[in-house]
């Protein structure tokens, strides 16, 4: 018997961040699709050219946590920063690395995002 899309709402509303992450990570993996929002990609104005080249040559990627360090408190801080996740979930991805931090981030960001976490004490990867 499936599953109403009411129970399955209810059921998801009482899963942790890291659990939903899990859940959207399992589904894209048995149905071979994607989670990520496509974006619609403009021709830049006259300004902005040299921006969005200095954008392509780096590509995007992921940022990830190799290594906490010895100041995780000071680790788990920047990770909240770049991520936006509460403290908890924070500390979750910090306890699991090597672990992704962030996804589909441009060169530039991954470098601002790096720095963070290397003045935290924390060693991160762009890949």
């Amino acid at each position: 018997m499936a599953l109403g899309k009411e129970k399955i709402l209810e059921a998801i509303s009482k899963m942790s961040v890291m659990e939903i992450v899990d859940l959207v990570s399992a589904m894209e993996e048995k149905f071979g699709v994607s989670a990520a929002t496509p974006v619609a990609v403009a021709a830049p104005a006259a300004g902005e050219a040299d921006e969005a080249e200095e954008t392509d040559e780096g590509g995007t990627g992921d940022l990830h946590l190799l290594e906490v360090g010895e100041k995780k408190v000071e680790v788990i801080k920047a990770v909240r920063t770049i991520t936006g996740l509460g403290l908890k979930d924070a500390k979750g991805l910090v306890d699991g690395a090597p672990s992704t931090i962030k996804e589909g981030i441009t060169k530039a960001e991954s470098d601002e995002y790096a720095k963070q976490l290397e003045e935290a004490g924390a060693k991160s990867d762009f890949k």
